[in-house]
C-alpha cells in the first residue's frame, strides 16, 4: 500500500503544480482588473462624462482568457445627438459587444482579441497596447499600468464612438441624403444628390468632440459625367475651409458640399458650351 502511494504521488504533485500555476494566473489577471477599476475611477471630469455611455461587465476570467461584456448606453448621449440635429433615434437604447480576450500570464500582452458582433476594428489598438508592454521589462512596469488595462479604456471609446458614429450616420439617412459609416477608415460615405459620394474623414473623438470632419474625395457614378480634377480641388478647398461648427454637423456639412458640387458643375457646362459655340 506505502509503494502505491510513493509511485501515485508525483503525478499528485504535477497536478497541484498545474493547479497553482493556473491560481497564479488567474490572480494575476484579477489583479489587473482591479487596477483597471481603480484606474477608471481616477478618470478626469471629462474623461467621466465622455465614458458614461459605456458600461464594462467582466463575465468570465478563465486563466489567461477574460470575457467581457460592453454595454453602450445611447440614452446618455442624447445632448450629443441633438448637436448633429438628430432628436428621434428611435428604439434603439443600447447596444452590446462582447470581447474576448487572450492575454500573456507575465506580461499582459495580448495575444488575440475577438469582438462579437465583429464590426469593431481594434487591430491598431492592439498594436499600439504591444508595443507600449514593450517600452517596460516587467519589473519597471508602472503601477495600475499594463497593456491589459490601456487596451480595454482604448478599447471603450472605439465601442463607443463606432457606435455613436453609425447612429449619426443612419439618422442622418433619413434626409434627402445618405450616409454610411466605414469603421475601418473612420470614414463616412455621403450619397449625395445627383449621383456624387463624397468621403468624408472623421476626426478622433468626432462626434463628442469639436473637432470638424474634413473632405477626402469626390466620386461620381458611372451614369454621371466625371468631375474633371480642377474642379475637384474647387470644391475640396471650399469645403474644407468652411467654419468649423459647420463641418462638425454632419448634414450641414453634407449641404454645403453639394451646393460646391452644383456650382462648379455648373461651371464646367457652361465652359463647355461656349468651348462648342
Amino acid at each position: 500500500m506505502i509503494m502505491m502511494m510513493n509511485l501515485r504521488y508525483p503525478c499528485c504533485g504535477l497536478l497541484i503544480m498545474k493547479l497553482e500555476h493556473q491560481i497564479e494566473e488567474s490572480t494575476a489577471m484579477l489583479k489587473s482588473l482591479q487596477d483597471l477599476d481603480s484606474s477608471l475611477k481616477r478618470f478626469d471630469a471629462l474623461e467621466q462624462i465622455e465614458n458614461a455611455c459605456s458600461v464594462l461587465e467582466v463575465i468570465e476570467i478563465d486563466g489567461n482568457c477574460i470575457n467581457l461584456l460592453v454595454r453602450t448606453d445611447i440614452k446618455e448621449l442624447e445632448d450629443v445627438l441633438c448637436k448633429q440635429k438628430i432628436e428621434d433615434i428611435g428604439e434603439l437604447s443600447e447596444v452590446n459587444h462582447k470581447v474576448l480576450i487572450e492575454a500573456s500570464s507575465d506580461t499582459m500582452e495580448l495575444k488575440n482579441v475577438e469582438i462579437f458582433p465583429n464590426d469593431i476594428f481594434v487591430g491598431d489598438i492592439v498594436g499600439a497596447a504591444n508595443s507600449f508592454s514593450h517600452m517596460f521589462t516587467h519589473d519597471t512596469l508602472p503601477e495600475t499600468s499594463s497593456s491589459l488595462q490601456w487596451f480595454i479604456m482604448k478599447l471603450l471609446d472605439r465601442i463607443r464612438d463606432c457606435n455613436l458614429r453609425r447612429l449619426v450616420a443612419r439618422s442622418a439617412s433619413k434626409s434627402r441624403h445618405s450616409f454610411e459609416y466605414l469603421y475601418r477608415d473612420e470614414t463616412i460615405k455621403a450619397h449625395l444628390v445627383g449621383g456624387v459620394d463624397a468621403f468624408l474623414k472623421v476626426p478622433p473623438g468626432w462626434p463628442l468632440t469639436s473637432s470638424p470632419l474634413n473632405l477626402m474625395s469626390l466620386k461620381s457614378s458611372n451614369q454621371h459625367k466625371e468631375i474633371s480634377l480642377s474642379s475637384l480641388c474647387k470644391i475640396q478647398e471650399t469645403a474644407n475651409s468652411l467654419d468649423s461648427q459647420i463641418r462638425h454637423q454632419l448634414l450641414s456639412f453634407a449641404d454645403e458640399i453639394e451646393k460646391a458640387v452644383l456650382r462648379e458643375v455648373h461651371l464646367e457646362l457652361h465652359h463647355d458650351n461656349d468651348s462648342s459655340s
